[in-house]
């Protein structure tokens, strides 16, 4: 049975999951009862040991120390994205250019080009999952202009980096770069980070 959960603690090992909950319960008491001696081992029928190794502890801190910096500095680059992107407006007409393209992301860089500016980051995650849910579909070959119509899909991508770039927060941003590696690729180069 599954138990609910519950803040880790140092005897939390002790505690087994074959076990039924009553007498995972009736355990958890026995452990919390139970008096440790000078070595850090409990005392008593089951030998439940936790030493500590300060050397791995002072590692761990470091790790952790390191972890907390890059954290920081992310968020404070993903702050600065944010900021330089609330800034560029968006343009309040679109140009009417016949624009061709296979891809969301060929749209992408023609909307850059055509434009001058360069796109979220959100944007373009976004317009390439788009091109991956195209995958495996019978129109995946054709182009995505005899699909969609330009003048809309051009509106969509500017409805879309409007909202991210005015509504995104950089807390977001910044958990989606220390977990993407590739993150940079996603970025334009005219931006800066």
């Amino acid at each position: 049975m599954l138990r609910p959960r519950a803040p880790l603690r140092s005897n939390h090992l002790c505690l087994s999951d074959s076990e039924t909950e009553s007498d995972d319960l009736n355990e958890h008491l026995k452990v919390q009862d139970r008096k440790k001696n000078s070595t850090g081992v409990y005392d008593g029928k089951e030998n439940c040991m936790y030493k500590k190794n300060k050397k791995r502890d002072t590692v761990n801190e470091d790790h952790m120390k390191s972890l907390m910096d890059e954290s920081d500095i992310m968020m404070r680059k993903a702050e600065i994205y944010q900021e330089y992107m609330k800034q560029i407006p968006i343009p309040s007409s679109t140009c009417g250019l016949p624009i061709s393209y296979m891809t969301w992301q060929e749209l992408a860089r023609t909307i850059k080009q055509v434009y001058g500016q360069p796109l979220h980051y959100l944007t373009n995650k976004l317009l390439k999952q788009w091109d991956q849910l195209r995958i495996g579909t019978k129109d995946e070959s054709m182009p995505l202009d005899n699909i969609i119509d330009p003048n809309r899909a051009v509106a969509t991508v500017w409805g879309m980096e409007e909202f991210h770039r005015q509504c995104s927060s950089h807390q977001h941003l910044a958990r989606l770069w220390l977990s993407d590696p590739l993150q940079h690729d996603s970025l334009d180069k005219t931006v800066p980070h």
